[in-house]
């Protein structure tokens, strides 16, 4: 499978598998580049592993992939979708981290009739007021983790619990979610700078409401940041750190052992022994030499979600409608496992409480620790008016 480079504007893109008379065309939108590029490729590889595991055929034909950097700027983003339905043709346009970057993109794709796939971002929009029919998610709608989180709390009866998450959408919709089940009393509130690598005052301030917890949203090298500067201020003794998006397996060698000790909830059961899911986790540690991740899991799915689709309509691509109704009856998928599309095509999953332990060396590892929220939908599907085809 040849790679080619294209050039959109700043945008880099690549593209993997030989054009044929009948070939299928997912373009991908991620962030490929600066700091956040370890996110793109952890996607990116885990697609191309799904692809390998399908013999490189989505429904029996023939599958392209062109891979377009988003830089993570709306603007570019736009110009990045743009060309990849005019220009390439593609059939599906798929990917996205950032929840900023879904909102800029999908009037332009959606308006095109176009089918629209986020293997992460769960912009709360998307599964509320502006639902459309052409839009699915293999991951979640952004309050459904933290939901999970605030149901988790709430159970173990942690009171006095201190927030603190990112001053922008998404940051906002994990508060929201968490405290949507979360009924106990809250100590303080904070929201950060985006970008933020100082936690010195913010920490200070916490210490002072003595909580009886810390509730997080402090995603990728922020994250980092911040838990370094909260295990040397030794507060992980007394304030324990429940989180979403913060600690992961993308995530986790930043940790390293300053994530010891902490929770989180994840739809993913990493610990299932489910042979697909564990082949995605053996497969992927062979071929590329690192650690299988959630964000990686989200566009693994991605293939197979379309391989059934387009299976159930014999390859005929121009049967929109039918293709969208073989995604809506998909009930399986690989790191999924059992699940099924709500009626706002956000998945009615399981989600789980996952706990950094240390291994038998010391060194910090992710376990799943129980359910959380079964068969969990979440909560704008009834603002949804989705008209059908």
């Amino acid at each position: 499978m040849k790679v080619r480079s294209i050039a959109i504007a700043a945008a880099v893109a690549m593209t993997a598998a030989p054009v044929t008379a009948k070939t299928y065309k997912i373009g991908f939108i991620n962030t490929f580049s600066g700091g956040a590029a370890i996110y793109g490729k952890h996607q990116k590889d885990s697609l191309e592993l799904a692809l390998d595991h399908l013999g490189r055929k989505i429904g029996g034909l023939d599958v392209e992939v062109i891979y377009g950097d988003s830089q993570r700027k709306p603007d570019v983003s736009r110009q990045v979708a743009d060309k990849l339905m005019k220009k390439d043709k593609v059939d599906v346009v798929a990917g996205i981290i950032w929840s900023n970057i879904l909102a800029a993109v999908q009037k332009k794709v959606l308006r095109e009739k176009m089918l629209l796939i986020s293997t992460n971002a769960g912009w709360s929009k998307m599964a509320g007021k502006n639902c459309n029919p052409y839009f699915f998610t293999t991951s979640w709608n952004n309050d459904q983790a933290p939901e999970a989180m605030g149901k988790l709390m709430q159970n173990e009866k942690i009171e006095n619990v201190f927030l603190i998450s990112a001053n922008y959408q998404a940051g906002k919709d994990m508060l929201t979610g968490f405290l949507r089940n979360y009924k106990g009393k809250v100590a303080g509130r904070i929201l950060y700078r985006l970008g933020q690598r100082d936690y010195q005052a913010e920490l200070s301030q916490i210490r002072a409401a003595k909580p009886g917890a810390i509730f997080g949203f402090v995603p990728g090298g922020m994250g980092i940041a911040f838990g370094k500067q909260y295990r040397a201020a030794n507060m992980h003794k007394s304030i324990p750190f429940y989180s979403v998006f913060t600690i992961d397996h993308l995530s986790l060698p930043g940790w390293g052992k300053n994530a010891i000790g902490t929770f989180h909830t994840s739809y993913w059961d990493i610990s299932s022994k489910r042979p697909d899911n564990q082949k995605y986790i053996k497969d992927f540690k062979k071929k590329y030499g690192y650690n299988a991740s959630m964000f990686g899991a989200q566009a693994y799915d991605l293939p197979f979600l379309l391989d059934q689709a387009i299976s159930a309509v014999n390859g005929d691509l121009s049967n929109k409608k039918g293709i969208i109704e073989a995604i809506e009856k998909v009930t399986y998928l690989p790191t999924k496992g059992k699940f099924r599309y709500n009626t706002n095509h956000v998945p009615i999953q399981n989600f789980y409480k996952r706990k950094v332990i240390a291994d038998a060396n010391g060194n910090a590892t992710i376990v799943t620790d129980g359910v959380v929220l079964t068969a969990h939908k979440d909560a704008y599907y009834k603002q949804c008016k989705m008209k059908r085809l």
